[in-house]
């Protein structure tokens, strides 16, 4: 057969167009929503990451997770709750936020090898205490259902929620986003309709600012290859 290899290719290339799209729109959406319910977002993560934290605990007391992956993941926990200071604003080259992003990569890795180890096999059950009994080795659904909440949520949920600093409405605490002062910021306020149409910038989310920026290359890069023409590459 030929021709039908060819209709699978192009339907898996078709699939995971239209998944992507998907996915876009869905962050895009929430990324809105966050930006319309800004105290909201905030009690809420503030929320989730006291809820995870307790999960954590009690995944080491009862069920015996290692101590050193929990503690750093409740360190992880708590360092993600220091974005919330001036939530949804973020530096993005704040000590925090990058102590974040760096910890959220590390918890993957220690936590995806300590589940990939293979259990002690049972010769050696007397000498050494196995990670998991024979009967608790967990279930792909229960480690994916631990990466996806105690993992992977939080830091999902801030990156959909926290805006980029440079697009920031002058207001009080945008001095820590744009790095100017309050007097300016107050000077801004005060220049009327058309100094508000000139400053008006809402803080853009992350999500929205990256799928922005990545609809404008591809909008560029087709005009500078000539496949459209001017107001004909709108997405």
């Amino acid at each position: 057969m030929w021709i039908l290899p060819l209709v699978g290719y192009a339907g898996i290339l078709f699939g995971f167009g239209f998944l992507t799209l998907a996915i876009a729109s869905g962050l895009y959406y929430l990324s809105e929503l966050v930006e319309e319910h800004t105290v909201f977002a905030k009690k809420l993560l503030s929320r989730l990451i006291y809820s995870i934290i307790i999960i954590q605990i009690f995944l080491t007391l009862v069920d015996r997770f290692p101590t050193f992956l929990s503690l750093l993941s409740i360190g992880s926990h708590a360092v993600y709750a220091g974005n919330l200071r001036r939530f949804p604003i973020v530096r993005l080259n704040d000590p925090v936020f990058l102590l974040s992003c760096v910890l959220v990569i590390l918890n993957h890795f220690l936590w995806f090898h300590h589940f990939s180890t293979p259990p002690l096999p049972s010769s050696s059950r007397n000498r050494t205490t196995n990670r998991y009994d024979d009967t608790d080795i967990p279930s792909f659904a229960e480690i994916a259902s631990f990466f996806g909440i105690c993992v992977w949520l939080v830091p999902f949920a801030m990156f959909v929620s926290l805006s980029a600093g440079e697009n920031v409405l002058p207001s009080m605490g945008s001095e820590y986003a744009t790095g100017e002062s309050s007097r300016t910021s107050g000077m801004t306020a005060k220049l009327g309709v058309d100094g508000d149409q000139r400053g008006k910038r809402s803080a853009k989310g992350l999500v929205k600012a990256a799928i922005d920026g990545t609809f404008q290359w591809i909008g560029e890069s087709g005009e500078a290859l000539g496949l459209w023409r001017g107001d004909k590459r709108r997405f």
